[in-house]
């Protein structure tokens, strides 16, 4: 399986993915972001190797458009970084986004296209 094969299956696989560094303060924002709505969510960590840390992050950001993370993911589509999360999540977006996905109603909030 290529890197972007798995990046794309990993995305696809669960509702909310976060691409994230175990020691990055805005991949723990985001974390705290979906902890503070107590909803699920998928951690992909490139703690290990550097070499496929980096394969990833390019893959990430030919997706996106951006290569730091964190890279969250809602239903396949990107929604951006740390920062974006937090700022979803107080504006009321972010629940909203999420309600709209669990009770499958369509949403008209989208940032990013995936290619």
């Amino acid at each position: 399986m290529s890197i972007k094969e798995f990046v794309k299956e990993a995305i696809a696989a669960e509702t909310v993915v976060i691409f994230s560094k175990s020691y990055c303060p805005f991949s723990q924002m985001a974390k705290e972001v979906f902890e503070k709505l107590n909803h699920t969510y998928k951690v992909v960590e490139l703690d290990g190797s550097e070499v496929y840390s980096g394969e990833i992050q390019d893959v990430l950001a030919q997706m996106t458009g951006a290569r730091s993370l964190p890279r969250v993911f809602i239903k396949g589509e990107c929604i951006g970084g740390g920062t974006d999360c937090e700022a979803m999540f107080i504006s009321g977006e972010l629940p909203r986004k999420l309600h709209h996905i669990m009770f499958n109603i369509p949403c008209k909030s989208q940032r990013y296209i995936i290619i």
